[in-house]
């Protein structure tokens, strides 16, 4: 009997151990899956889970990249104080228009490409990568610092395109030793052109005047208001400007890009990227054309709230372009880039301020083959920025999403760098009707600009 019971307890003992052995083990599996689910939280900005404090942020840097954080001090005074602007991230100094029209016009005739003595030609297969700049420095050297620690970035060129002419942003673009760089400036400006069209011109119909009365007083666009009634603001028509020009000029003027046919990717000032975000590009590019020959725009950024790193490091999805969707980190190349320019007057005449829209009307409306993506689920590309044209806050200066996606991008850094990508069809919802533009556009001088920027 007593060899029978210590059989019978040796096996509940063995299956007791076992159970809690799983138990353990599925206890594990679950913490590892929840430490790689983010949540990136509201729209809001403040995170109290996280420490956005300078020196936490700072500590998260490597101490080589510290130098492209730190502002150079200058002496003078501003606002009474005495002695370093390095408080002051949105300081603009007062510049003669005449010198600043010489000097842009001398950096986009001299085309210079900074470090290309250090790191060779641009070569066909490396990234271009673009990024539109206007005046928000403190976020432009986040971006800098995440570029900076990018596998591969070396061989990529960074297009700095600028429509803000600054000598301490020019100071940090310049600074940067990691790639090739080349810096464009945008010469029809509102800084270049404060009190002319495509400026504020005095002249100029406030924007909510009446056309009746608009025309009766006789002001210069009178004729014009766009689809809501309104008059244009140039603070708004600016991006869009900006936008056609920098593309039309990388891929058709620019000499180190003139023959270029990789991918071009587009960034922003307020931007961070992921440390694998041109490996991941190539990955995305060579599946595409292995899985999918009708997809002409890949997406790295994504405006989802949750993602979980654990199963979408190596998911994409296949999906028509949507603009408010897959506008953040989007590349294409210069195939694309033909199809969509022969449809110009799509763009610059449609009655839209926005870019994007701009181009979901070329998409939907001219194109032959419509805009179609490959997005990542896990995004390679965030927004960092907290103010900018839409959107102003009483802290535009707010480092709390810098601190949140450095987290996010720490708890991931297991996921990153995937072997293969594994694609999703989106579910195509039945064909809503167009919705008509968000107007700002009425303005015909908008459109002879933007035509007159075109190169086809």
């Amino acid at each position: 009997m007593s060899s029978g019971r210590s059989q019978i307890w040796r096996r509940r003992t063995g299956t007791t151990f076992w159970v809690r052995a799983g138990l353990i083990l599925f206890l594990i599996v679950f913490v590892w899956v929840q430490i790689s689910f983010v949540d990136f939280g509201s729209s809001g900005s403040s995170y109290p889970e996280f420490n956005d404090s300078q020196a936490a942020i700072l500590s998260m840097v490597p101490v080589v990249l510290h130098k492209f954080l730190a502002a150079k001090p200058r002496n003078g005074t501003v606002n009474g104080l005495n002695g370093s602007y390095s408080n002051l991230p949105y300081y603009k100094a007062s510049f003669n228009i005449t010198d600043i029209k010489r000097n842009i016009a001398q950096y986009n005739l001299q085309q210079t490409v900074y470090n290309e003595d250090l790191f060779g030609p641009l070569q066909n297969d490396s990234v271009v990568v673009v990024i539109q700049i206007h005046d928000r420095i403190t976020y432009l050297r986040h971006l800098i610092v995440s570029l900076a620690q990018a596998r591969d970035i070396s061989q990529a060129l960074l297009v700095f395109s600028h429509d803000y002419y600054d000598e301490e942003i020019n100071s940090l673009v310049q600074s940067v030793d990691f790639c090739k760089v080349i810096q464009i400036f945008y010469p029809f400006s509102i800084q270049t052109h404060p009190n002319e069209f495509p400026g504020e011109d005095p002249g100029d119909c406030p924007r909510d005047i009446k056309k009746d009365k608009a025309l009766e007083v006789k002001c210069n666009n009178a004729l014009y208001p766009d689809l809501y009634g309104h008059y244009r603001e140039a603070k708004f028509t600016q991006t869009k400007h900006h936008w056609w020009w920098k593309v039309n000029r990388v891929f058709n003027q620019l000499e180190v890009t003139r023959n270029h046919s990789g991918l071009v990717l587009f960034l922003e000032e307020d931007h961070y990227v992921a440390e694998d975000f041109i490996y991941i590009l190539r990955l995305m590019d060579k599946t595409c054309k292995e899985s999918c020959t009708h997809c002409n725009i890949l997406s790295l950024g994504t405006y989802l709230k949750t993602y979980n790193y654990y199963g979408d490091a190596k998911k994409v999805e296949l999906t028509p372009w949507i603009s408010s969707k897959h506008n953040m980190g989007m590349a294409f190349n210069r195939t694309t880039w033909n199809e969509i320019v022969k449809c110009s007057s799509y763009f610059c005449k449609y009655d839209d301020y926005n870019w994007d829209w701009s181009l979901q009307h070329v998409s939907q409306n001219c194109l032959k083959q419509k805009l179609f993506a490959m997005v990542a689920r896990g995004p390679r590309v965030f927004h960092i920025g907290e103010c900018g044209v839409h959107h102003k806050k009483d802290n535009c200066g707010s480092t709390a999403v810098i601190s949140k996606v450095q987290q996010v991008l720490k708890s991931a850094k297991r996921h990153l760098f995937p072997d293969y990508l594994i694609l999703n069809y989106a579910t195509i919802l039945k064909k809503s009707k167009l919705r008509k533009g968000n107007g700002g556009w009425g303005d015909h001088r908008d459109h002879k600009l933007c035509m007159g920027m075109t190169i086809a």
